[in-house]
């Protein structure tokens, strides 16, 4: 091929392929909570059982927790004392400090066991099944925006012939095996969920001019970027389902971040200028910002 020809294909690729390809996809990473996750089976639960610390519910814990960092697309913040944070927080659930909270609790648990013993062979199968359900809490709004139930099992079979053969004994690996494939069915609609509705920050305080905005460098905020900056419709309630409607907002104008600060996803902050209307700089609670 002539090099013109490789030239002008080039030309063509770069013209056609989507601006997102090119520049590189960004996205704003979401702060996540796993709150309150409980066992709600009779399995394993004797009279010395502690709530707090039962394994079925850190197993899960954990579980969740890694399929979703491995998307690549939140900030999972420990929150062992969840519960009273949400107390104390009352309405203002922003103070959790997290744009979402998930809450499950595992619903079914059972493990069984199956031979089959034939005159020259036998055959043992182990199996365990569990259900699992999780909630997702949209903070701003205080609303349950997903919920769902899914059940996931896992088996592990030997046999042996003539005597010949491996045997089975108790395998504890399974009950991970059967949760992780309760979860998987449900995290990719949690991921789709957080990641359906534009990220939020909000104005912190103005210094000498400088707009003090939350989120940080973790989040992918970094100096040039820019978000509009919104003042919060009305809310108002739906007498149909008894809950508060926030309306859309008011863009006041955009802020362009200028410099990150902060240690961990919690502590992040950035300084941003800002152009466009006057606000009230008395009542920032009034405002928020948004990916444009």
């Amino acid at each position: 091929m002539k090099k013109s020809n490789l030239i002008l294909a080039f030309l063509l690729f770069i013209l056609c392929v989507p601006s997102t390809y090119a520049q590189g996809e960004k996205t704003l990473k979401r702060k996540v909570a796993i709150g309150r996750f409980t066992n709600e089976t009779q399995y394993g639960k004797g009279i010395f059982y502690d709530r707090e610390n039962d394994p079925m519910r850190k197993q899960a814990m954990d579980i969740l927790s890694s399929k979703l960092a491995a998307s690549g697309k939140f900030i999972l913040l420990e929150r062992d004392d969840l519960d009273v944070i949400v107390e104390e927080a009352g309405s203002d659930m922003k103070k959790i400090g997290a744009d979402y909270i998930i809450l499950g609790s595992i619903t079914q648990f059972g493990r069984k066991t199956e031979g089959d013993e034939r005159i020259f062979s036998s055959t043992k199968t182990q199996t365990v099944e569990a259900a699992v359900n999780v909630r997702l809490v949209d903070v701003a709004s205080g609303l349950i925006i997903y919920s769902d139930e899914a059940k996931g099992q896992a088996e592990t079979s030997s046999k042996t012939t003539l005597g010949i053969g491996g045997t089975a004994g108790f395998d504890a690996t399974l009950s991970d095996k059967a949760i992780s494939a309760a979860l998987t069915q449900l995290v990719e609609n949690i991921i789709n969920k957080c990641m359906d509705k534009p990220w939020r920050g909000y104005v912190l305080t103005i210094e000498d001019g400088d707009y003090v905005i939350s989120g940080g460098a973790s989040q992918g905020i970094t100096p040039g970027s820019k978000f509009g900056l919104y003042k919060k419709g009305r809310t108002v309630n739906n007498p149909q389902t008894g809950t508060n409607v926030e309306l859309p907002g008011k863009k006041m104008g955009h802020v362009t971040v200028t410099a990150n600060y902060g240690d961990t996803p919690e502590t992040e902050f950035s300084f941003a200028t800002y152009e466009g209307e006057t606000i009230d700089a008395e009542h920032l609670e009034n405002y928020y910002l948004m990916e444009e």
